[in-house]
């Protein structure tokens, strides 16, 4: 089956509530029984088609009675006020699964699993992200803010640095684990300090990640 042409390139900082790892990067059971989530992405290339994704950011908030894959979701995307009206209608198709193989990326997969889609938004995001340093974050004024750091070794408290590999991953291929501190109000309240993070360059279109050669 044939798909519209589009690809998202840039950072993405993932915050979650579970331990530092977080247990579905491995198929585990969240940390805590339920699984609430702040994802961001600042898109430095991309498009929909002819239509530019250049520099444009999204965030998603998102919330699962149980794990994930057992499904009854909650989610609410906010998408960057800045975006025109063929832009915004190209992020919220990317963003909910659309045009894309099935269970190839992330979108797709989460949205079989979201049973309330709130509204999207269209608000000013500030993102920061410096993979390297495992340093960032993004917040929207009066939703959420969110920020990430190396995880801290509990004995000396150096930065404890960890990098993930998936090969076949429907998100990233490579991601540098780190913790995290998230607070949202409104349809989706989130709040938790020490949770896990991660922090990876995407580079996806409809068929999964674009993987090294």
């Amino acid at each position: 089956m044939p798909y519209a042409d589009w690809t998202i390139r840039g950072p993405e900082i993932a915050t979650c509530n579970c331990d530092f790892g977080c247990p579905c990067q491995f198929n585990g059971l969240p940390t805590h029984g339920h699984c609430r989530a702040a994802v961001a992405m600042r898109i430095d290339r991309g498009h929909f088609g002819d239509v530019s994704l250049d520099g444009l950011k999204w965030v998603g908030l998102f919330a699962w009675p149980g794990a994930i894959h057992e499904g009854n979701g909650e989610a609410l995307a906010i998408i960057d006020e800045r975006a025109t009206p063929e832009q915004r209608s190209a992020l919220l198709t990317i963003l909910s699964g659309q045009e894309q193989e099935p269970g190839a990326t992330y979108f797709n997969v989460f949205a079989g699993t979201i049973s309330k889609m709130n509204e999207p938004l269209f608000r000013p995001i500030t993102f920061e992200a410096d993979t390297d340093a495992a340093t960032g974050g993004f917040s929207v004024p009066g939703l959420v803010g969110a920020t990430a750091q190396p995880i801290g070794n509990p004995v000396t408290g150096k930065p404890h640095r960890a990098r993930l590999v998936l090969p076949a991953g429907i998100e990233f291929t490579e991601a540098e684990f780190a913790s995290s501190s998230t607070r949202a109000t409104g349809t989706i309240p989130l709040d938790w300090s020490r949770g896990h993070a991660h922090m990876t360059m995407i580079d996806i279109g409809p068929h999964g990640p674009n993987r090294p050669a």
